[in-house]
């Protein structure tokens, strides 16, 4: 098996979400994120300090695609010839921040990921919260095969596996795969029916999970889930429900990991996802 090593690098850029009015979910990642948006076409784009967020039209709690930024053209020219290998058509791009030549897939749910060099970067807002360290890290998805997602993940796209998540009949539950040095970039489990999960903000220490704390309640927007620390990545997180439901998670510490690491292994346990407390077990 392909473990990825060799294969991907790259970090997530932005992602597309639809809602059922986007104009009210764009206001609450205005208030909760500080991002400014624009609105095109009835499409909205939101914009802070390492963090885009596209928001057009449809059902709630939907991922449209997430982008990832590569800084090396070999990098699209390499993928481009193992979607092609695999026998897996491409799909038309669904975002304009990157330049031309972008490659651009579905996964076996019909999830959309788009790899591409990024455009010129638009002029950010300079308010304080727009500022402030939050930097777009990672989506999660659920699949009723995370297997089969996980291994196009690892065999097509070149990710490579961090850490797996089993049941005690040695089930896979979660995959969490990594296409940089970070622990994960994506994550996928296993559940009765597919989803969008929850997109994921690094915001480096956990002095600044606090102060983002400090600025949800302000905004009158309640922690739904945590202060905690997961197992897998061990790093710092708060959840947060959008006003369409979707888990949105800030972090901090994230595991930094070598090229050579071997996959980990975790029980399908409470203590896994959370081993401060109370964990929010969707698989």
């Amino acid at each position: 098996m392909n473990t990825g090593r060799a294969g991907l690098r790259a970090t997530l850029h932005h992602i597309g979400i639809t809602s059922p009015d986007p104009a009210e979910l764009a206001d609450f990642y205005h208030r909760a994120l500080g991002l400014t948006f624009e609105s095109h076409d009835g499409r909205w784009t939101g914009a802070a300090r390492d963090r885009v967020l596209i928001i057009t039209p449809g059902a709630r709690q939907q991922l449209l695609f997430a982008a990832y930024a590569v800084q090396d053209p070999g990098q699209l020219t390499a993928l481009h010839s193992r979607i092609t290998a695999a026998g897996i058509t491409q799909t038309a791009n669904p975002t304009d921040l990157f330049r031309a030549g972008a490659v651009s897939v579905q996964d076996p749910d019909g999830n959309q990921y788009v790899f591409g060099i990024p455009a010129r970067p638009a002029a950010l807002p300079s308010t304080r919260t727009a500022q402030r360290l939050a930097r777009l890290q990672h989506v999660v998805v659920a699949s009723t095969d995370a297997e089969r997602v996980a291994t196009f993940f690892r065999d097509v796209l070149g990710f490579t596996t961090s850490d797996n998540v089993v049941d005690a009949e040695g089930r896979l539950r979660t995959c969490f795969l990594r296409c940089s040095d970070e622990h994960h970039n994506f994550a996928v489990f296993q559940a009765a029916e597919t989803s969008f999960d929850h997109h994921c903000y690094e915001a480096g220490d956990w002095s600044l999970i606090r102060d983002w704390g400090d600025h949800l309640a302000a905004e009158r927007i309640p922690v739904e889930w945590g202060p905690g620390r997961h197992g897998p990545g061990n790093n710092l997180f708060l959840f947060v429900h959008d006003t369409d439901g979707n888990w949105v998670e800030l972090s901090a510490e994230l595991e930094v990991v070598r090229a050579d690491r071997p996959a980990g292994s975790w029980r399908h346990e409470e203590r896994t996802l959370n081993s401060w407390g109370h964990a929010a077990l969707r698989s």
